[in-house]
């Protein structure tokens, strides 16, 4: 133990060190502060209490300023991150993955294949000139404007095509869309444009070895089995407190993310296509996707929007300004030029195309992820990280505050056949699960 681990402490666990003065020197006394700060930083009940005090804090401003929640905890995530200093410990990692992970898997819950057949036109083009544009689009600029290496203007690329499903699906959720054909749509068309993404980051640079075909291979046994095995199963369990139908998804979401990771490849990957797989079965039982959601956003998505913002270094920001403008620029642009003809060619109210429009020009997750995918291989260096991750979220935040301050549209719930109710079951010992 070092020396400056002596420090002090009351019965309740905070270091009270002395004031500089007669008494200690200043030196010592900024010594003795600096190591109580980092053994608050190390209480994980303090740093939980300010992960969740942040959240609530943005929660409460969301509800003020009648804004989705997800992008103020993003704005809250980047002053505290500047401002306080949030420690991302690995418990904090483990929440704010598994956040996303089951914020995805209950966007792929979402889509109606029903609504996706009727307009697969629809959802196919827009997602995929929602990849396209802007992936040719930076490209282009990255490698012969900036003169970037072929590889660091594909990371550029292909983090700057990707559509947020967190925030869109979010976003969804808070304002009531998930439950429009609009929404529906719109998450068909995220999750083609994100295919795209994956694809394009795995053809370029994934390694093509036995563990990506086994993990190829277990995903496609798990999606064969899915909608046959897990309504059979969750009936034969019954509603019951211990929630064993969340702890099944959450085991094999897990389980897949293992093995996606062991492939080289990223544990959120595989959740929208098990969504996609049980949206039938969550589609007639409405009360097991209500759960989860309370599970998601109460106590894992403000870990993951928080951490999404807390990444923004406004130092960096301030001195690659200019680049980051750029980015972010081309991205809105290309997706702009891309989606908003092809909503008028299919359609759409012309209120409704912009709101479809702005909603696929934003980034988050898979950006992220593409560009940190870029870092860790050493393909790009810490200041394009920088650049690439706050033009991504920069994304996120902007066109979705135009979408929903100024072109929300006109709410039209789906018409759908009600299933016949059948009367609830109380299972004996259910309150013991």
């Amino acid at each position: 133990m070092t020396p400056t681990a002596h420090v002090r402490c009351g019965g309740n666990g905070f270091a009270n060190p002395p004031p500089a003065g007669f008494f200690m020197p200043a030196a010592r006394a900024m010594d003795v502060t600096a190591t109580a700060e980092a053994g608050m930083a190390g209480n994980v009940w303090l740093a939980s209490a300010l992960w969740l005090g942040l959240a609530l804090l943005a929660s409460v401003i969301s509800i003020r300023v009648a804004m989705s929640v997800a992008l103020i905890e993003i704005m809250v995530g980047a002053v505290a991150g500047n401002v306080v200093g949030l420690t991302i410990t690995p418990w904090v990692n483990f929440l704010a993955g598994f956040g996303a992970i089951l914020l995805t898997f209950l966007a792929g819950t979402e889509i109606d294949g029903q609504v996706v057949r009727k307009h697969l036109g629809a959802s196919v083009g827009i997602g995929f000139v929602s990849f396209l544009a802007p992936y040719l689009g930076v490209l282009i600029y990255a490698r012969y404007i900036l003169e970037w290496p072929w590889p660091q203007a594909q990371i550029a690329g292909i983090s700057m095509s990707t559509t947020s499903v967190a925030v869109v699906y979010a976003v969804m959720v808070e304002t009531g869309f998930n439950k429009a054909e609009i929404g529906k749509i719109i998450l068909a068309g995220c999750f083609v444009t994100d295919l795209g993404t994956v694809l394009a980051l795995g053809v370029v640079f994934a390694r093509f070895d036995v563990w990506l075909a086994l993990f190829g291979a277990a995903t496609a046994v798990v999606l064969w089995l899915l909608p046959r095995f897990a309504p059979w199963f969750f009936n034969r369990l019954g509603n019951r407190v211990s929630e064993p139908q969340t702890k099944f998804i959450s085991l094999v979401l897990m389980a897949l993310g293992g093995m996606a990771t062991v492939a080289g490849s990223e544990a959120v990957l595989p959740a929208y296509l098990v969504g996609m797989a049980l949206a039938p079965a969550f589609l007639r039982d409405q009360e097991l996707p209500h759960r989860m959601r309370i599970v998601a956003f109460t106590i894992l998505t403000p870990f993951y929007f928080l951490k999404a913002g807390s990444l923004v270094e406004f130092s960096a920001v301030a001195a690659s300004a200019g680049l980051i403008l750029v980015f972010f620029g081309l991205k809105m642009v290309t997706k702009i030029v891309g989606i908003l003809p092809l909503t008028k060619a299919f359609g759409f109210a012309p209120r409704d195309g912009i709101y479809t429009t702005l909603l696929m020009s934003t980034g988050l997750t898979f950006g992220s992820i593409s560009a940190l995918f870029g870092l860790t291989n050493h393909i790009i260096d810490q200041r394009q990280y920088t650049i690439l991750v706050t033009a991504v979220i920069g994304s996120a935040v902007v066109p979705t505050v135009i979408a929903q301050r100024w072109f929300l549209p006109e709410f039209k719930p789906m018409v759908v056949d009600k299933p016949e109710t059948k009367p609830v079951q109380i299972v004996e010992g259910a309150t013991h699960g």
